[in-house]
């Protein structure tokens, strides 16, 4: 699918969106991070959703690699190739080596996964599938996890969740990485 809306540019993002976009791309290792020249169109909104997603990776509670096991899962289960990408590069940098990058696809069940990395991930993949945690999965995470994590872990899941769908509808193009 081609981009539905163009990404902007200067016009388009307005002065402050447009240094965040360049400012963001360059920390992406990218020249245009596309998903933030489109979505920056919408002005404000856009540093609102900048904000909200910083206190959640990589401000949060939940460790930056948990998170990157997190988004990494969604990502896989959404199919989207843009979230990938990038949290490919960033897991790197978490932990997240190739050997544990294959577990995460695999899913919950692969072998090798702690009691707390098995019940994390379990949680992503019910609450993709169904948009709700059963009493037996929530009560698994909640055992490794606070009440503050729990909710940020279920706006971590949604938050990515939410972006793979944006993504897709918008027809984010994939971003090309510097070398």
């Amino acid at each position: 699918m081609s981009a539905r809306i163009t990404p902007g540019r200067l016009r388009e993002l307005g002065p402050i969106n447009w240094v965040l976009w360049q400012v963001l791309s360059a920390a992406s290792g990218t020249r245009d991070a596309q998903l933030f020249s489109t979505l920056g169109r919408t002005k404000g909104t856009f540093r609102g959703w900048l904000h909200f997603g910083a206190g959640l990776m990589p401000g949060g509670r939940i460790s930056r690699h948990e998170t990157e096991l997190v988004i990494l899962r969604v990502a896989h289960l959404r199919g989207c190739d843009y979230e990938m990408d990038h949290h490919i590069r960033l897991g790197r940098r978490a932990g997240v080596d190739a050997t544990l990058l294959a577990r995460v696809l695999a899913g919950p069940t692969a072998p090798g996964w702690s009691d707390r990395h098995r019940a994390l991930l379990t949680a992503v993949d019910e609450l993709i599938a169904t948009e709700n945690l059963g009493d037996d999965t929530w009560s698994a995470l909640a055992a490794h996890f606070d009440e503050r994590r729990m909710v940020e872990f279920v706006l971590l899941v949604g938050q990515y969740d939410m972006l793979a769908t944006s993504i897709a509808t918008l027809g984010v193009r994939r971003d090309t990485f510097r070398r």
